[in-house]
């Protein structure tokens, strides 16, 4: 299992990947958007998006969990 975490704080943008889904190593999971930039949140590992923590809109901070991929 693995958590994918933001890499900083912003509102989600977009979710990429759903749940269930087959996802690669590097594959956007989620697009932040702070200060007017879009961040891409990629997978850390291939696997199954098993959960997906945030919706469209949320705020997170750095370190919150995005995204469980086993």
């Amino acid at each position: 299992m693995t958590e994918i975490k933001a890499s900083m704080a912003g509102s989600v943008w977009k979710l990429v990947a759903s749940k269930g889904e087959q996802v690669n190593d590097g594959q956007d999971i989620a697009i932040l958007e702070s200060m007017k930039m879009e961040i891409p949140i990629p997978a850390e590992t291939s696997g199954t998006v098993k959960e997906l923590k945030v919706s469209e809109g949320d705020f997170v901070n750095e370190g919150d969990v995005i995204a469980i991929i086993e």
